[in-house]
């Protein structure tokens, strides 16, 4: 089965200017003493096209992290096999700070399952300076199919098994794999329709060229309130504030339900603890600033903030759970 992300353009909230500098010197580097990071613009990889969710959240990082240490960075958006292409990149560059990854959990967690060429290990090619926030998927459908909740979608795939499609753009976005796991749970059919990036794929949704999706809240909402697309469940444990009449999965029938965009900040193996360190602690009071905090709130994203430290076992537990339903279902990258 096939699936990828969608990436839905916002309106940009622009590149940081970069600007030129010598690289620091090995023992600056590994030092990770106060000149770091020095007039040398620091790199954030974001390993998917601008636009939706991951790609949002690198640039209020990238904003927020030159506030906090008076340096200059910015955000480089690499996309391509689902996201595989930019962590390479990131896998491959000097570990001394200047380049980290904004990654997320279809990359670090799932794709590994799905590519396993993909020349880099998540588990020893990074380093984890530590997650930021989750996004909420929403489970959409085209108001015109007439259907108003997730048991009337239940009933509606399983009086015409495979009549109904979902789009996707590509295989092991967060979304494909939380329609599947819904799917699974729920034990019901509906083909998976694949088109060629996010945001063909939500306007067959709006066309009706597609009956359901699911949508990450960055680019959902906005569409929800002018009526384009109509949300019946959210993918998360607890309602989404900005959309509280939407039940989450978990209480409309399917108990623990959860399948979400989970980001974290990492750099490449090797790169000096001290560094590491001051980047954490950067992460940390960004995440405290109230203006950050809105900024994300305003797009349904929540701040969950952690250390390098506990950043192997979630990265094991993910790759665990979302390595379980990939081989369940079948999928591929085919």
């Amino acid at each position: 089965m096939n699936l990828d992300r969608r990436h839905f353009a916002l309106a940009s909230l622009g590149l940081l200017a970069g600007g030129g500098a010598l690289r620091p010197t090995t023992a600056q580097a590994q030092s990770g003493d106060a000149a770091y990071p020095s007039n040398r613009p620091v790199t954030i990889v974001v390993s998917w096209a601008a636009g939706g969710s991951t790609d949002f959240v690198g640039r209020v990082m990238a904003q927020a992290l030159g506030r906090e240490l008076n340096g200059n960075f910015v955000v480089d958006n690499r996309p391509g096999a689902s996201g595989t292409v930019g962590h390479a990149s990131v896998a491959r560059a000097r570990p001394d700070g200047y380049t980290l990854l904004l990654g997320v959990n279809s990359t670090y967690a799932m794709s590994r399952h799905l590519f396993p060429n993909r020349g880099y290990d998540d588990e020893t090619a990074f380093v984890g300076i530590g997650r930021i926030a989750v996004s909420p998927i929403f489970l959409c459908v085209n108001p015109r199919i007439g259907v108003n909740d997730i048991q009337g979608l239940v009933a509606a795939a399983k009086a015409a098994p495979g009549r109904m499609s979902y789009a996707s753009s590509g295989a092991g976005s967060s979304a494909h794999l939380a329609t599947e796991l819904f799917l699974r749970a729920a034990g019901i059919q509906i083909e998976n329709v694949t088109y060629r990036g996010g945001a063909p794929a939500v306007q067959a949704l709006i066309t009706n060229e597609v009956q359901v999706a699911m949508v990450d809240g960055v680019t959902a909402l906005p569409l929800m309130q002018a009526g384009q697309i109509r949300a019946i469940g959210v993918s998360t444990l607890e309602r989404n504030p900005l959309a509280a009449e939407i039940p989450t999965i978990a209480e409309s029938g399917f108990q623990g339900f959860e399948a979400t965009s989970n980001f974290a900040l990492l750099a490449p193996a090797g790169t000096p603890a001290p560094i590491v360190a001051r980047l954490a602690a950067a992460k940390d009071a960004a995440m405290r600033n109230p203006e950050v905090l809105e900024r994300l709130r305003q797009n349904s994203i929540s701040p969950t903030p952690g250390t390098p430290e506990q950043w192997p076992a979630y990265l094991r537990a993910e790759s665990t759970k979302w390595g379980a339903l990939i081989r369940a279902r079948g999928i591929t990258a085919e």
